[in-house]
């Protein structure tokens, strides 16, 4: 049975966490955070607020810390469901977290320097905000999802494909919204924002594949 008693203590500190730093964005930025929660119907919070986006956000900063715990847990449940396994270990978690945040951090400092380099800092700017918008609503989402997987039902594959499924789907209406916001920014550079799109938004999830899949 994937869930274990004896695992249950880690997984409630994690998700306690993530609910403090929930409420933190929300008594901080009591609108901005009622404007996120309908960000994936409307496009009022990222026409507001894109306008307002800052190198470091507290209010994204408060949101992502959540997002790395939400997918520290449900990771470490989708690499555990094979062995059929739930007993996580604090360094186990910790390695887990460290990775994600260097892996997304990574990221987002390349694609500025890039975008840098070939004279689309106001498109880079944009598509960044909106894309770590819509996964900081995931985070949000996956909190209540990890919380179901954990306490409540037994994980199984077709569950676990579901949600990498919404996954895909929440982050594709964040493209399909950034290319409609900046058609015209990207027709006059399109061929760079391709191999933009190719080498930092495909090619590291192929090789993140490759690596945990085909070892």
């Amino acid at each position: 049975m994937l869930r274990n008693a004896p695992s249950y203590e880690l997984f409630t500190i994690l998700i306690v966490l993530g609910i403090v730093f929930i409420a933190s964005a929300k008594m901080v930025f009591p609108k901005r955070f009622n404007d996120f929660v309908y960000v994936l119907g409307n496009s009022k919070y990222l026409k507001i607020y894109s306008r307002e986006q800052k190198f470091f956000d507290k209010f994204d900063a408060f949101l992502f810390v959540n997002l790395v715990i939400s997918l520290t847990i449900f990771i470490f449940i989708c690499l555990g469901y094979e062995k059929n396994v739930l007993i996580p270990t604090v360094n186990d978690l910790f390695k887990l977290s460290v990775g994600i945040s260097i892996f997304i951090l990574a990221k987002v400092l390349l694609e500025r320097l890039i975008g840098s380099l070939f004279e689309l800092d106001p498109l880079i700017d944009q598509y960044l905000f909106q894309k770590i918008t819509y996964k900081n609503f995931f985070g949000l989402l996956l909190l209540p999802i990890n919380l179901l997987l954990i306490y409540r039902f037994k994980p199984s594959l077709i569950l676990l494909y579901s949600i990498l499924g919404m996954l895909l789907i929440i982050n594709f209406v964040g493209l399909i919204t950034s290319i409609k916001t900046n058609q015209s920014l990207i027709k006059q550079n399109l061929f760079y924002f391709i191999l933009y799109l190719c080498a930092l938004e495909i090619a590291p999830y192929i090789i993140l594949y490759k690596v945990f899949f085909h070892n």
